[in-house]
């Protein structure tokens, strides 16, 4: 399959992890290897350079497309702005310019009750999530309009239904929902395309959540009616690649609901 053959996509959060069976275990490892198989060529950020390493190796061997693996970690201790910059440059010097921009990035304390809960802990959630979201959008846009490009965003149930124990996840995924539909309205006269995906993943992290405390697990993490949850690469990495398509720029502002592979739910 070819369908973003010649095409750059930039993805945040996208180092190398894989379950117990050896398919993706994280949304942004997920997404680059749907990506990869169509051919695009990538640029990945994250916190871990080995994991970045990894990633670049498998993808370029198994898909024969290019990886630019850059280490960023947004928070509150950087210059975000010059950082985020950095980024969007090499990513131009290396392969011309950037069609399709991921903000799958987050980090957050989980289990923590807002009366618990740090300003640290906050910020973590914010920085890593929403500040994230807002510099490479603003300094990948340039670029994107230049492309007629993609912007997709990430946000969570956990901010559409008040999670219990996830105050500054949920506070960072709503603002970036907002932060989305402000960029559809304001980018839509460039041709630019921007959407919000709120999954439900099998992921390396949660099935090392099942295995370590399958008690608390079954407290906890409710099952999706379809009896399965969804699949990194197959099911969300797919609805990525699909609003990345011409055919997808009338859903520009919508949030797409991805629930235990039941489909796409404007």
């Amino acid at each position: 399959m070819s369908f973003l053959k010649g095409k750059t996509a930039l993805i945040t959060g996208a180092g190398r992890r894989v379950l117990a069976d050896g398919r993706s275990g994280s949304i942004g490892y997920g997404i680059a290897t749907a990506y990869a198989k169509e051919g695009a060529n990538l640029v990945i950020t994250g916190r871990n350079m080995q994991k970045l390493l990894d990633a670049k190796e498998e993808l370029e061997r198994l898909y024969g497309i290019q990886v630019l693996p850059i280490q960023a970690d947004v928070n509150k201790d950087t210059d975000n702005d010059a950082m985020v910059a950095e980024v969007i440059r090499q990513a131009v010097e290396k392969f011309g310019g950037i069609d399709v921009l991921i903000n799958n990035a987050q980090a957050s304390a989980s289990g923590v009750t807002i009366a618990d809960h740090t300003t640290q802990q906050l910020d973590l959630a914010m920085y890593s999530g929403l500040y994230a979201a807002f510099y490479y959008m603003k300094h990948a846009y340039p670029y994107l309009k230049a492309s007629k490009g993609s912007v997709i965003n990430f946000a969570s149930g956990a901010g559409l239904f008040g999670n219990f124990g996830q105050s500054s996840y949920a506070a960072a995924k709503e603002a970036i929902r907002g932060l989305t539909r402000v960029a559809a309205t304001e980018w839509a006269q460039d041709g630019v395309n921007a959407n919000v995906v709120c999954p439900l993943a099998w992921t390396a992290q949660l099935e090392k959540f099942h295995k370590d405390y399958p008690l608390a697990f079954e407290e906890n993490v409710e099952m999706p009616p379809m009896g399965f949850f969804g699949d990194p690469e197959k099911e969300i990495g797919r609805v990525c690649v699909q609003l990345a398509g011409p055919d997808f720029k009338y859903m520009t502002g919508e949030t797409i609901t991805l629930e235990g592979g039941l489909g796409l739910r404007p």
